[in-house]
């Protein structure tokens, strides 16, 4: 009896996924065997056939692919195979799908493309080996020269100063375009789910950093700087804002407090007695916001007014929401090098909006640290600080510490261009802020 013809595409179908899944899997070996330090993440994803896929692509969780789509890649070498599977894999590693934050979706999909492409194009390895167009080699010699490592935050916070055309963005997006990232958010099950993802591959990378600094070494060797970029992601990213609402205090407002309030008596007594309940909702209501806090800014030669125009910026931002702000609040922002230069005392939304508008920086000369804490500890004394919640130090990291613990809760605050890690005294809290990790929200 002779098949239909629906029979015959469905077993031409399924033989194509079967040669697909092989291509899959030898892909997956021929990567392993040259990089073993990836052995969970490699065997991380399922292969699922869908052949009204665009082409490739993962949500973290499976690898979906077009088998008519693979195999024209496989046709074209299979190096081109063991790059694409490797770069959904780098990806998922550095929990790109995870992390855009506001940052345009255009824009980050491309900065992760380039981010993920240039870590390949630098592995020394012969089963991903492609020489690099003309197009990549300048791209990269530009980032380069202002990135000290290649990162997907790096990159979009240079594609912003870039500036790119709408013909030059679609350029390079076709130069660096591998695979589809249409799964990467789920709109229907999108926080449970991508907290999982998250979750999942931030252990596989903590694994695998153990394993390329030990176990592994040689063949870490040969990836260039994918060690460097996996300290990086493992160093863990800060939330700024939510890190400056840590020296909140808490006090009542007048505000009814919804979370206090118990319906059920209010409305049992409207339903018994009338127009009167038992009980009524409070009028007060415990927040946390902002009252005294001080801010110490380096004014240093090494620490340079672009990065404390964007620390600045980003503080402002969030002392100046109206949830932060009690009607009266007493903020000192000092600026200091090797001696105090200045401080302003702002005591409201206005003050903090008209010294940001008019902000000039005062010093240039060495760093030393002790000056601003035995200022501080001078207005403490005169009464000018009653309940001083803590201190952010916004620095490069380079100066004289004090010795003693002071009785307040104090962070230093780096920006660090090169992610090279800062020394601080055992009673400090430390935080580095990446380039571009500071305008996350920002979009262009």
């Amino acid at each position: 009896m002779e098949k239909s013809p629906i029979v015959w595409e469905q077993e031409k179908a399924e033989a194509l996924t079967g040669v697909c899944t092989d291509i899959l899997k030898n892909a997956r070996n021929e990567l392993y065997l040259n990089m073993r330090f990836l052995d969970v993440a490699l065997s991380s994803l399922l292969f699922s056939p869908d052949f009204k896929a665009e082409g490739i692509g993962t949500d973290g969780f499976v690898l979906r692919y077009n088998p008519n789509r693979l195999s024209e890649l496989f046709r074209k070498g299979r190096v081109y195979v063991n790059r694409a599977y490797l770069h959904m894999i780098f990806h998922c590693l550095f929990v790109h799908m995870d992390t855009r934050g506001r940052r345009a979706k255009p824009y980050w999909d491309l900065a992760c493309d380039i981010a993920v492409e240039s870590m390949i194009d630098g592995l020394l390895i012969r089963a991903l080996r492609v020489p690099p167009s003309p197009a990549r080699r300048e791209l990269y010699q530009r980032i380069q020269g202002k990135i000290p490592v290649i990162t997907a935050q790096a990159v979009y916070a240079f594609l912003q100063k870039e500036g790119l055309t709408e013909g030059r963005y679609l350029s390079l997006a076709r130069e660096f375009y591998v695979d589809s990232h249409a799964l990467w958010e789920d709109e229907k099950n999108r926080k449970p789910r991508a907290q999982e993802r998250k979750n999942r591959w931030d252990d596989i990378r903590q694994s695998m950093e153990t394993e390329m600094e030990t176990f592994s070494k040689l063949a870490s060797d040969k990836a260039g700087d994918l060690l460097e970029q996996v300290k990086i992601e493992n160093r863990g990213r800060v939330n700024y804002r939510e890190f400056l609402r840590k020296f909140s205090v808490m006090r009542e407002t007048m505000q009814v407090d919804t979370d206090a309030f118990d319906y059920i008596y209010y409305d049992y007594g409207l339903r018994t007695y009338g127009n009167m309940p038992l009980i009524e909702p409070l009028e007060t209501k415990e927040i946390k916001k902002i009252e005294e806090f001080a801010i110490v800014i380096d004014t240093s030669m090494s620490c340079s007014g672009e990065l404390v125009h964007r620390f600045l910026t980003e503080t402002y931002s969030v002392l100046s929401e109206a949830e932060s702000f009690f009607t009266s609040v007493n903020i000192h922002i000092i600026q200091c090098d090797e001696k105090v230069q200045s401080d302003k005392r702002i005591a409201d939304r206005k003050e903090l909006s008209d010294y940001m508008e008019h902000m000039e920086l005062r010093g240039q000369g060495g760093t030393d640290f002790r000056p601003a804490f035995e200022y501080v500890d001078q207005l403490i004394a005169e009464k000018q600080f009653t309940n001083l919640k803590g201190l952010i130090y916004f620095t490069d990291g380079y100066g004289m510490f004090p010795v003693k613990m002071p009785a307040y809760e104090t962070a230093f605050v780096f920006m660090r261009e090169d992610y090279s890690d800062a020394d601080v005294p055992p009673w400090a809290i430390k935080v580095i802020l990446g380039p571009g990790e500071i305008e996350a929200s920002e979009e262009i």
